[in-house]
């Protein structure tokens, strides 16, 4: 999100939380909660979280059919690591909302890292990629794990070059994705193709439907949910049609919270960015555990109540909590199964490298 996007955001969210003031609150003792007016909530909703695209093509980063199928095909393929035993899918799985389910994630010889292995559903519309937002987008974000000693192992840009320039499809395919450049085969192009790739994993859900009009795509509970998580604050992070991921903020924000990360302090060294990360996206919350930037929290109430203790400095009740999270559960979405099928890879060249397990 703009500068100028989070100053109108803060305007449009005054007006909401006005509108809301005490609208997610218990009803008096004895008395029966008011009806919710479904419409009124569907303005508020809009005015938040916006409308989720299609996908996230630019027109810098377009979307051709070429750059997609080869995007697919690379994102699956364990070629591109050194023992020939890890994909992108291996840690990002798009038939598991695109995470592993694990704290962190096993790479190389079983090596793991000290960050949870966040989804890559939704995340190209994000304002940066990784939890410290290190890289720009999904284009840079893809070529980091391929050459992490730690993750993928691959020694060098050059070798990855070698391995793809020795298996014949892939030479085809990215001549025909790249037919512009004189080599296409590149590390910037592998970039560019994995992220064409994932800007079309986008999945709407229940809630992208109460906000199109649909009031049944809400049940009463999810309603009631919604209204909490305006009226308590929560949208003050979690906004945009990715419900997070368009801001940094301090984990500890209002009340210290214990954090040996020290965030993005490791990028920018600035002492203000310690302990600071990119806020998540909810989109498909309910199926990405374990959450936070460590993977430390194995249930949804859990981090409802950190969040809200740590962040707002609001101790919500067990009921408020169970709320919410029926409301986090309507932001499951849907891929389609099509566009995410593993595909049949490029067989071997006789000169492609054989797996390295040093």
């Amino acid at each position: 999100m703009s500068r100028g996007g989070r100053k109108g955001f803060g305007l449009v969210l005054l007006l909401v939380l006005a509108g809301c003031a005490g609208g997610g609150g218990d009803a008096p003792s004895g008395a029966t909660a008011p009806a919710v007016d479904r419409a009124l909530l569907r303005t508020q909703a809009n005015a938040i979280f916006g409308t989720l695209p299609e996908n996230a093509a630019t027109d810098e980063r377009p979307m051709t059919p070429e750059r997609v199928a080869l995007g697919r095909a690379l994102y699956y393929d364990t070629r591109l690591s050194k023992n020939h035993d890890i994909a992108c899918n291996s840690c990002h799985q798009l038939d598991h909302f695109g995470v592993d389910g694990e704290p962190t994630s096993p790479g190389h010889r079983g090596q793991r890292g000290d960050r949870n292995s966040p989804t890559t559903l939704n995340a190209a519309l994000h304002i940066a990629q990784f939890w410290d937002g290190r890289a720009a987008d999904v284009e840079e974000q893809a070529k980091g794990p391929v050459l992490n000693p730690v993750e993928m192992g691959m020694p060098s840009e050059d070798y990855v070059l070698t391995v793809l320039r020795s298996i014949p499809g892939y030479v085809e395919m990215f001549a025909a994705a790249f037919p512009e450049d004189d080599q296409p085969i590149t590390y910037d192009n592998f970039g560019l193709a994995v992220g064409a790739f994932e800007r079309g994993l986008i999945t709407p859900g229940p809630l992208d439907r109460f906000m199109a009009g649909e009031d049944a795509a809400l049940s009463d509970a999810e309603i009631g949910g919604l209204q909490l998580f305006i009226g308590r604050g929560c949208v003050t992070c979690h906004n945009g049609s990715t419900i997070g991921g368009t801001m940094y903020r301090k984990l500890g924000l209002v009340r210290p919270y214990p954090v040996e990360d020290i965030g993005r302090e490791k990028v920018t060294g600035r002492p203000e960015d310690r302990h600071v990360f990119k806020v998540p996206s909810l989109r498909n919350v309910a199926k990405t555990g374990p959450w936070f930037h460590d993977g430390s929290i194995t249930t949804l109430d859990e981090a409802v109540r950190i969040m809200s203790l740590h962040q707002l400095g609001i101790e919500l009740t067990p009921e408020e909590r169970a709320s919410i999270i029926a409301f986090l559960g309507a932001l499951t979405g849907e891929l389609d199964a099509d566009y995410v099928a593993r595909p049949a890879l490029p067989p071997s060249g006789p000169d492609t490298p054989a797996p390295d397990p040093s």
